[in-house]
């Protein structure tokens, strides 16, 4: 007899973020989470994506544009990652790429991928230093 192991998949509204959850529990993830939702109230952060293997949470502003928040944040953080495999570089900690008025900080933590959308006149430098805490 197979058995065959099922997982709950969830999606809810915490604050206005979408939580898509499967299954799971992920320290890093939730600690991840708490600091990103503070980092979201900061003056010039449009919003934020946070992936796992198992739960994202999509929180930005402008609702109509999360597929194009999701891709591009994607897009960077592959990119970053073929970059680094080419020139030999075991690990990149974060990647910043401006626009002409926005900007997003992409980074790793562990398992967790996080892109974060804010103004070009934000400050990321001291986001970083929140997320690495």
């Amino acid at each position: 007899m197979k058995h065959k192991k099922c997982t709950e998949t969830s999606t809810e509204l915490i604050d206005s973020a979408a939580v898509i959850s499967v299954g799971d529990d992920n320290a890093v993830f939730a600690n991840l989470s708490a600091s990103l939702a503070e980092i979201r109230k900061l003056k010039g952060v449009i919003g934020y994506i946070l992936r796992s293997e198992t739960s994202a949470i999509i929180d930005v502003t402008e609702q109509d544009k999360i597929i194009d928040y999701a891709l591009l944040s994607s897009q960077i953080s592959e990119s970053s990652f073929e970059m680094a495999k080419h020139f030999n570089i075991s690990k990149i900690e974060s990647v910043l790429v401006e626009g002409k008025s926005v900007k997003v900080l992409c980074m790793s933590v562990g398992e967790n991928k996080i892109g974060i959308f804010m103004e070009k006149t934000a400050t990321h430098a001291w986001i970083i230093k929140r997320i690495l805490l």
